[in-house]
């Protein structure tokens, strides 16, 4: 997740080899024992003196727990908050620290890059206190060295961070902040993070309102406070009256203790009310040997950098600034196989703060659209399409969407907020089915060495077959599954199917570089059947480029006009050309 920090991938074995070589300790040349490692804005905790804390040092005691976790002096509640999620959760920590029993690291990684860090021992204290994150045992250090690493990679970036930037270091995975807008906090604790580990129905007892007899299914939730602080005190908490109608075994399944532990339940209904952001570490399945859903994943990584030459520009700023959107970078094109999918679309950026040089710098306003285009586009838009979803801009680390599609070709333009913004960013793409995602790197079809002799195309032409009306199928009466193909130069664009409809809305786009302007497009429509489809009709349209862009709607013919009359039905189109082929 950090490509561009230069200098950290140390190769563990030969700093090891040298180190016992040398007969000197290990000391990290990005982190040294100075202020200017802890503080982006100067010393405001007092003299910090670096220590080897105890004699007997183990990286857990009694296992990985969240209650192992207290914050420190630094502010740095994101990254107990991210600790707490990623203890109860064994599969992922021991992807954080693999082989932890040998202290050794191997190369299974849950994303497309992870950095490998070597730390060194020395830790921060004041009165020999550390300052940030420690354990409740003096001599166990696995959250001591969780943290180190970090300041590692994000120098002088030790508070301020969001818990969703932790998570997604941690796992490798998708962050995204829902808004739950909750009406008001009544307690301190309410004003903190707090980590939901699971959520459950749970089963009280009968009540006489209800009018049936049997017990009441409530949706809970399963949170803690990390700090152990406090906790819950209305409805449902530890030692409320609502616990007395959930039988004792139950009460056991679910782990219910009286403690001023920081863990509690509460109802859904109660979580929405009283918390206002859920911050979601989405653990999406792409494993190919799995009895749940998976997904299908495509990562891509790119950059805006601005230019002056608007063909090299791509740093042209959201929708916003209609003259340069499209100077972004890379468009990616994905295709939506099924009848309608449900596609999750992830943008991340670099943390602006991950060297030294962009340590007061601050993250980009980022987010991207979603362009619905020809189902043959195969090079840059230079016109902007039909917009279908977008994500919100925030200068957060990732910008996440859901959002179900209809089968098509799609257009994915990531972008920042404002124009002439330079940085680096990941896209992952999650569909039910591959999506063939790739990058859009050309503005028009390349010259070859074949163009002199096969030509070059002279028009850009887009056909639009907006619907069509009346069809009618060899059966008057029966169904009619039509669909329709546009062929121009002997290049073919198909729409889906429409189920049973005599007025199918194709809504379908082809985009055709012709190296003869004055030839025929044909579109035809047909009717879907089991064994040999049906041919309903069609219309033979010409495109100038001199002509204005209108909406025709035409009568369908029979194939070589061997039938005086028109065939049942129209078809409605719409038809843009130019000679300069980055129009359109």
């Amino acid at each position: 997740l950090y490509p561009q920090v230069k200098g950290i991938e140390y190769m563990y074995s030969a700093l090891k080899r040298q180190c016992l070589q040398s007969g000197l300790m290990f000391e990290d040349p990005r982190f040294p024992a100075v202020d200017g490692s802890l503080f982006l804005h100067g010393n405001r905790i007092g003299r910090v003196v670096w220590n080897e804390l105890c004699d007997d040092p183990h990286l857990f005691v009694d296992g990985c727990s969240a209650h192992d976790l207290h914050q420190g002096q630094l502010g740095n509640c994101w990254f107990v908050a991210a600790c707490s999620s990623l203890a109860s959760r064994e599969s992922l920590w021991q992807k954080v620290i693999p082989d932890w029993k040998e202290q050794e690291w191997d190369s299974e990684k849950p994303d497309s890059y992870w950095v490998d860090v070597v730390i060194d021992d020395r830790l921060p204290t004041v009165d020999n206190q550390l300052v940030y994150c420690h354990s409740n045992d003096s001599n166990e250090f696995w959250t001591r060295w969780w943290r180190r690493p970090t300041g590692t990679l994000l120098t002088r970036r030790w508070d301020g961070r969001e818990h969703a930037d932790a998570l997604v270091d941690f796992t490798g995975r998708v962050g995204a902040l829902d808004l739950l807008e909750g009406r008001w906090r009544r307690t301190r604790f309410l004003t903190e993070p707090a980590t939901v580990t699971d959520v459950k129905k749970v089963a009280s007892g009968p009540r006489a309102a209800l009018p049936f007899n049997g017990p009441e299914k409530l949706q809970m939730k399963f949170a803690e406070e990390p700090w152990g602080e406090k906790e819950w005190s209305v409805a449902w908490s530890d030692s409320s009256e609502e616990w007395n109608k959930v039988s004792k075994s139950e009460r056991e399944k679910l782990g219910v203790t009286v403690q001023d532990d920081g863990e509690f339940w509460m109802t859904f209904d109660d979580y929405c009310q009283y918390f206002t952001d859920l911050i979601l570490c989405r653990l999406i399945n792409t494993s190919y040997l799995s009895i749940h859903k998976t997904w299908e994943e495509e990562v891509m990584r790119g950059s805006w950098s601005h230019r002056h030459d608007p063909l090299r520009n791509r740093a042209g700023g959201c929708i916003n600034h209609k003259n340069t959107f499209l100077q972004n970078p890379r468009s990616y094109v994905f295709d939506v196989k099924k009848v309608e999918d449900e596609v999750l679309i992830c943008l991340q950026q670099n943390e602006k703060r991950a060297t030294p040089k962009e340590g007061k710098s601050e993250n980009l306003a980022i987010g991207f659209d979603i362009h619905r285009v020809e189902l043959n586009r195969k090079y840059r838009m230079h016109t902007a399409q039909q917009k279908v979803a977008g994500s919100i801009y925030i200068n957060s680390r990732c910008v996440f969407l859901r959002k179900e599609l209809k089968e098509g070709r799609y257009v994915i333009i990531p972008t920042t907020f404002e124009p002439g913004q330079q940085g680096d960013f990941l896209l992952r793409v999650f569909t039910d089915v591959p999506s063939d995602c790739k990058e859009l790197c050309l503005d028009e079809p390349p010259q070859t060495c074949w163009t002199g002799m096969c030509g070059y195309p002279q028009l850009v032409t887009q056909v639009h077959v907006i619907s069509s009306d009346g069809l009618q199928g060899p059966d008057t009466n029966g169904a009619v599954d039509p669909y329709a193909i546009i062929t121009c130069e002997g290049e073919r664009v198909r729409s889906p199917v429409q189920k049973d409809t005599r007025c199918p809305n194709f809504d379908i786009k082809g985009v055709f570089y012709r190296k003869k302007p004055k030839e025929a497009i044909h579109i035809e429509i047909y009717n879907r059947n089991m064994i040999m489809d049906t041919f309903l009709g069609q219309v033979v349209v010409f495109s100038d480029p001199n002509e204005r862009q209108e909406q025709h709607t035409l009568h369908l013919r029979d194939r070589g006009n061997r039938q005086d009359s028109d065939l049942p039905g129209t078809v409605t189109v719409r038809l843009c050309s130019s000679t300069t082929l980055t129009h359109i």
